[in-house]
């Protein structure tokens, strides 16, 4: 949610998400380990290979 009017939105998704109208794991479309970080921020930033979240694991 950091391109997004967060405290817009927060309350409405996450009243869904415990309703069970959403499934935000649907989202994270890449999970990689912490290093490669830097490369996929630019592919985040360029919206390539439909990427539109990334979750890094430490």
């Amino acid at each position: 949610m950091a391109q997004t009017p967060v405290q817009h939105y927060m309350y409405h998704l996450v009243e869904k998400i415990e309703r069970g109208e959403f499934d935000p794991s649907l989202v994270k479309t890449y999970r990689p380990p912490l290093e490669n970080g830097p490369d996929l921020y630019k592919t985040f930033r360029d919206r390539k290979d439909g990427c539109i979240k990334v979750v890094l694991k430490p």
